[in-house]
Protein backbone atom coordinates (compact mmCIF):
# COMPACT_ATOMS: atom_id res chain seq x y z
CA UNK A 1 0.00 0.00 0.00
CA UNK A 2 1.57 3.21 -1.11
CA UNK A 3 1.82 6.25 1.71
CA UNK A 4 -0.46 9.30 0.52
CA UNK A 5 1.21 12.89 0.89
CA UNK A 6 -2.20 13.56 1.49
CA UNK A 7 -2.14 12.31 4.83
CA UNK A 8 0.88 13.79 6.22
CA UNK A 9 0.10 16.80 8.56
CA UNK A 10 1.86 19.99 7.95
CA UNK A 11 4.14 22.21 10.22
CA UNK A 12 2.84 24.43 12.37
CA UNK A 13 2.83 28.15 11.03
CA UNK A 14 5.10 30.37 12.06
CA UNK A 15 4.99 32.79 14.68
CA UNK A 16 3.21 35.62 14.45
CA UNK A 17 4.28 39.21 16.06
CA UNK A 18 1.44 42.07 15.65
CA UNK A 19 3.98 44.91 15.34
CA UNK A 20 6.69 43.38 13.63
CA UNK A 21 5.79 40.63 11.56
CA UNK A 22 6.77 36.83 12.05
CA UNK A 23 9.34 36.06 14.18
CA UNK A 24 12.07 33.85 14.21
CA UNK A 25 11.39 30.74 15.84
CA UNK A 26 14.59 29.24 17.87
CA UNK A 27 14.80 25.56 18.31
CA UNK A 28 16.69 23.72 20.93
CA UNK A 29 17.75 20.03 20.99
CA UNK A 30 16.98 19.34 24.44
CA UNK A 31 16.08 15.50 25.29
CA UNK A 32 13.71 15.23 28.26
CA UNK A 33 14.27 12.06 29.79
CA UNK A 34 11.04 10.33 31.19
CA UNK A 35 13.29 7.44 33.00
CA UNK A 36 15.47 8.03 35.61
CA UNK A 37 19.54 8.47 34.34
CA UNK A 38 22.69 9.06 35.39
CA UNK A 39 25.46 11.76 34.32
CA UNK A 40 26.09 15.30 35.37
CA UNK A 41 24.38 16.90 32.34
CA UNK A 42 21.32 17.66 33.09
CA UNK A 43 18.66 20.50 33.88
CA UNK A 44 17.81 21.18 37.21
CA UNK A 45 14.88 23.61 37.89
CA UNK A 46 15.92 26.14 35.54
CA UNK A 47 16.62 26.24 31.97
CA UNK A 48 21.06 26.18 31.35
CA UNK A 49 21.16 25.20 35.15
CA UNK A 50 23.69 23.82 36.47
CA UNK A 51 24.96 23.82 33.25
CA UNK A 52 26.33 21.10 30.51
CA UNK A 53 29.23 19.36 31.00
CA UNK A 54 29.90 21.38 34.66
CA UNK A 55 30.36 18.61 37.21
CA UNK A 56 31.10 21.34 39.97
CA UNK A 57 27.58 23.44 39.38
CA UNK A 58 25.82 19.96 39.20
CA UNK A 59 27.84 19.50 42.76
CA UNK A 60 26.14 22.76 43.68
CA UNK A 61 22.93 22.04 42.54
CA UNK A 62 22.96 18.71 44.52
CA UNK A 63 24.03 20.65 47.52
CA UNK A 64 20.71 23.25 46.73
CA UNK A 65 18.25 20.76 46.57
CA UNK A 66 19.63 18.59 49.44
CA UNK A 67 18.95 21.81 51.59
CA UNK A 68 15.60 22.16 50.14
CA UNK A 69 14.75 18.90 51.13
CA UNK A 70 16.52 19.65 54.68
CA UNK A 71 14.20 23.21 55.11
CA UNK A 72 10.76 21.31 54.04
CA UNK A 73 11.29 19.28 57.07
CA UNK A 74 12.31 22.18 59.31
CA UNK A 75 9.42 23.35 57.98
CA UNK A 76 7.61 20.09 58.97
CA UNK A 77 8.55 19.16 62.12
CA UNK A 78 9.76 22.30 64.56
CA UNK A 79 7.51 24.59 66.30
CA UNK A 80 8.36 28.32 66.00
CA UNK A 81 5.53 30.08 68.10
CA UNK A 82 5.12 30.29 72.65
CA UNK A 83 2.08 28.77 73.31
CA UNK A 84 -0.16 31.64 74.04
CA UNK A 85 0.99 34.01 71.68
CA UNK A 86 -1.28 36.61 69.75
CA UNK A 87 -3.28 34.04 67.97
CA UNK A 88 -4.20 36.23 65.14
CA UNK A 89 -0.34 37.26 64.70
CA UNK A 90 0.53 33.48 64.90
CA UNK A 91 -1.92 32.57 62.85
CA UNK A 92 -0.71 34.92 59.84
CA UNK A 93 2.49 33.87 60.27
CA UNK A 94 1.59 30.13 60.23
CA UNK A 95 -0.17 30.77 56.85
CA UNK A 96 3.58 32.37 55.82
CA UNK A 97 5.38 29.65 56.89
CA UNK A 98 2.61 27.10 55.15
CA UNK A 99 3.22 28.68 52.32
CA UNK A 100 6.85 28.92 52.07
CA UNK A 101 6.84 25.41 53.46
CA UNK A 102 4.44 23.99 49.96
CA UNK A 103 6.46 26.13 47.60
CA UNK A 104 9.30 24.42 48.65
CA UNK A 105 8.60 21.07 48.62
CA UNK A 106 7.12 22.01 45.12
CA UNK A 107 10.30 23.18 43.92
CA UNK A 108 11.84 19.78 45.60
CA UNK A 109 9.30 17.86 43.52
CA UNK A 110 10.42 19.37 40.00
CA UNK A 111 14.07 19.13 40.90
CA UNK A 112 13.21 15.05 41.17
CA UNK A 113 11.12 15.65 37.91
CA UNK A 114 14.78 15.99 36.35
CA UNK A 115 14.50 12.18 35.99
CA UNK A 116 18.33 12.50 38.19
CA UNK A 117 19.73 9.39 39.82
CA UNK A 118 22.26 11.92 41.55
CA UNK A 119 19.14 14.52 42.21
CA UNK A 120 16.80 11.96 43.42
CA UNK A 121 19.53 10.60 46.17
CA UNK A 122 20.20 14.30 47.31
CA UNK A 123 16.52 14.67 48.06
CA UNK A 124 15.63 11.75 49.87
CA UNK A 125 19.11 11.99 51.69
CA UNK A 126 18.06 15.67 52.48
CA UNK A 127 14.77 14.34 53.74
CA UNK A 128 16.26 11.87 55.85
CA UNK A 129 18.91 14.31 57.52
CA UNK A 130 16.27 16.73 57.86
CA UNK A 131 14.14 14.61 59.74
CA UNK A 132 16.87 12.77 61.70
CA UNK A 133 17.67 16.74 63.09
CA UNK A 134 14.18 17.81 63.57
CA UNK A 135 11.86 15.13 63.56
CA UNK A 136 13.10 12.13 65.22
CA UNK A 137 13.85 11.54 68.86
CA UNK A 138 17.56 11.50 68.30
CA UNK A 139 18.25 15.20 69.22
CA UNK A 140 15.11 16.11 70.72
CA UNK A 141 15.49 17.62 73.83
CA UNK A 142 12.82 15.78 76.76
CA UNK A 143 11.10 17.85 79.19
CA UNK A 144 10.68 14.72 81.10
CA UNK A 145 6.66 14.84 80.43
CA UNK A 146 6.58 12.00 77.83
CA UNK A 147 4.87 14.67 75.84
CA UNK A 148 6.42 15.50 72.63
CA UNK A 149 5.95 19.29 71.54
CA UNK A 150 3.80 19.50 68.25
CA UNK A 151 4.97 21.46 65.41
CA UNK A 152 3.86 24.77 64.68
CA UNK A 153 2.53 23.45 61.04
CA UNK A 154 -0.30 20.44 60.16
CA UNK A 155 1.76 17.76 58.52
CA UNK A 156 1.79 17.11 55.17
CA UNK A 157 -0.65 14.53 55.03
CA UNK A 158 -3.08 13.51 52.50
CA UNK A 159 -5.67 12.15 54.54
Amino acid sequence: MAASHHNIPSPPPPAFNGSTGFMPTRRRKMMMHMTFFWGHSTEVLFSGWPGRDNPVMYALSLLCVFVLAVLVELLSHCSFFKPGANGVAVGFLQTGLYTLRSGLSYLVMLAVMSFNGGVFLAVVAGHAVGFLLFGSRAFKKSDGSGIDRQASLPPMTCG
